[in-house]
Formats: C-alpha cells, sequence, structure tokens
C-alpha cells in the first residue's frame, strides 16, 4: 500500500486501546465502519497502547492485549494490504508532538471540559495520573500527523475531535498553516451499543460485571447466556424506541446489525411475539457470529502479527516525521 502517493482517497485515522476485552460495541460501533471505509480511504489504524497506559497495567498482560488487539481487527477484516495497522508506541513523534500541542495551543479550560475524564476518575480526579487527563492532546497529535481528513469513532469521542480541530486550527493561526483539519466520522446506527445490564449506560470493557458486554473472545454458549439475561422494559412488545424501550432496542440494533436485517422487518418479524422468543433467536445469531470470527481470530500467530505492526510502522513513520519537523519549523525549533 503506497499511503498517500498516486491516489486522492482521504486519510482515515483510529485507533483501539489494548485495555481490557474488546467487546461487540467495538465491533458494530467501529470496527464494521473500518472494514466498510478501507477500499474508499486510505487507512490508518492503531493499537493505542500509550492510551492504555494512562491507568496502570501489568506489562505482560498489556503486551499480550497489543497482539490480541490486531488479531480482532484482522479478524473483523481490516486487511494490511489495504490498510496500515501498526503500534503507537512504535512512532515517537506521536508523544512528541503531543507536547509542543500541550505547550503551544492545548489550554487547561479546553481539558476542563472533557467528560470522558470526568468519567473516568469520578471522585478521584485530584489522584488519577496526569495521562488521563492530559490524554486527548495525545490523541489530537495521533490523528494530526498523518493528515488526516476522517476520524471513525464513537459519539462518546466526538468531543475528541472537536478538541482536535480546535487546536490545529489555533496552531495553523499562531504559527503557519501546518495541520489538516479532521472530521468526526459517527456511524448513525450502532454508533453507540449499551450494555446487557444498563441500558443507560454504554457497553464497555472497564464495566464493573461481565454481563454489561459481549467479550468477542466470550464462548458462543456464554455469550447466549448473556443475551438471555439481558434486561429488557415494561411490556412485551417488541418495537424499537429508545426513548421509551432502551433495552429492546439496543438489543434489535444488535440484531439487525449481526443479521443484516433491516428494524423494521425485525419489528415485523416479531409482532405478537414476547421478549423470550426474540432473545431466544437473538443469541443463537450472536452465538453464529462469535464462533466465526473466533475461527478466524484463533488462525493469527503472534508472529504474523508483530511482523504486521513492525511493516506498519515503517511505511507511515516517513509521514509522520514530515509532518513533526514541519511543525518544528514554525515553532523555529529545528
Amino acid at each position: 500500500m503506497e499511503l498517500q502517493k498516486n491516489n486522492n482517497k482521504p486519510t482515515v485515522f483510529s485507533g483501539v486501546q489494548p485495555s481490557g476485552v474488546l467487546h461487540l460495541g467495538n465491533y458494530l460501533g467501529a470496527l464494521t465502519q473500518w472494514v466498510e471505509m478501507q477500499n474508499q480511504n486510505n487507512c490508518i489504524f492503531c493499537v493505542v497502547d500509550y492510551h492504555a497506559i494512562t491507568v496502570k497495567q501489568e506489562p505482560k498482560e498489556l503486551n499480550s492485549r497489543i497482539l490480541d488487539v490486531v488479531k480482532i481487527y484482522l479478524a473483523a477484516g481490516i486487511n494490511p494490504e489495504k490498510s496500515v495497522i501498526f503500534q503507537q508506541s512504535d512512532i515517537t513523534a506521536h508523544t512528541e508532538l503531543a507536547w509542543i500541542l500541550n505547550c503551544a495551543t492545548a489550554r487547561m479550560a479546553d481539558l476542563n471540559k472533557m467528560t470522558q475524564f470526568k468519567d473516568k476518575a469520578g471522585k478521584n480526579q485530584e489522584s488519577v495520573g496526569v495521562g488521563l487527563y492530559d490524554y486527548p492532546v495525545l490523541m489530537a497529535a495521533d490523528i494530526l500527523l498523518y493528515n488526516t481528513d476522517a476520524v471513525p469513532v464513537g459519539d462518546d469521542q466526538v468531543q475528541h475531535v472537536e478538541l482536535t480541530r480546535t487546536l490545529a486550527q489555533r496552531f495553523n493561526r499562531d504559527y503557519g498553516k501546518v495541520f489538516k483539519i479532521p472530521e468526526a466520522a459517527v456511524r448513525k446506527q450502532g454508533a453507540r451499543i449499551m450494555g446487557l445490564d444498563d441500558p443507560t449506560k454504554k457497553m464497555s470493557k472497564s464495566a464493573s460485571s461481565p454481563a454489561n458486554y459481549i467479550a468477542l473472545t466470550d464462548t458462543p454458549e456464554v455469550a447466549a447466556k448473556k443475551i438471555m439475561r439481558a434486561v429488557t422494559d415494561s411490556g412485551s412488545e417488541i418495537k424499537f424506541d429508545q426513548k421509551k424501550k432502551p433495552a429492546i432496542s439496543n438489543l434489535i440494533t444488535i440484531y439487525s446489525l449481526l443479521s443484516d436485517i433491516s428494524i423494521k422487518e425485525l419489528e415485523k418479524k416479531y409482532k405478537g411475539k414476547g421478549y423470550g422468543d426474540f432473545k431466544k433467536d437473538l443469541a443463537e445469531v450472536v452465538k453464529k457470529f462469535l464462533t466465526e470470527f473466533q475461527i478466524k481470530y484463533n488462525s493469527f500467530k503472534d508472529g504474523d502479527v508483530k511482523k504486521i505492526l513492525k511493516d506498519g510502522a515503517e511505511k507511515i513513520r516517513p509521514i509522520a516525521e514530515k509532518t513533526l519537523k514541519n511543525v518544528k519549523n514554525k515553532l523555529g525549533v529545528n
């Protein structure tokens, strides 16, 4: 893949942290969108390991999860012949640009507005690491290094892309144009898959209970049980209404995206039937999906994954270094 050479395709950048387990929400909200985008775009998909260490990690587990994330990318359909897959820490320009942005363009007022920090830190804001507070600036550096046009994200990350745009615009205004101003790309259906145990909160790999999510590495049988135990709304009608029936609407979304059956068709199919029938069929859909997905996932060897990461870093390092050099020239620190 000759990235950004001899083609006029837009550049797409996104990444996933190798912390916790990747789940159905990650797959439906992000990975399937990435797969769709790789034919029409220059796609760069990162394993953002420096973002993962904003909270304490066990080193051996982290190292293993980095490879696991790549295997999940590949099993989902990300093709290293079409897209670049790399490990964030292999490109030192990410942290170098983040520091420059911290000094030149980022403001405390910007970061104080970030709701993700408040959600993750909770009542312990005074005792968490500085990295957790500042990671939106590192995310901005990730995006801006590669002249990114579009950033596919869940709707909870749109605020960070907006910050990226603000930081880029300030730098361009104050020091001269270097950065392309990226746009957030949010998938309308499936952008926010909710927890099976609480449809008011997003499905999350950091959830306190595994009943919240279906991990992509859950056995099909375990996943089926989680579907059958998923909370439902009052009444028994299988109808999509996110305000009045958030629990069944979430399950309908999952069913629709995994089976490629429209929501309206599902409503028609289950008219007059109850939650039990619906959940039983959805459990079978999930079992079939995970069985096929895990066959692919388990087919990739660690050695092959490491080579993909190494090759990916070599492909994009020149782009990152060129951007960083331009930034340094504008600052006068070249």
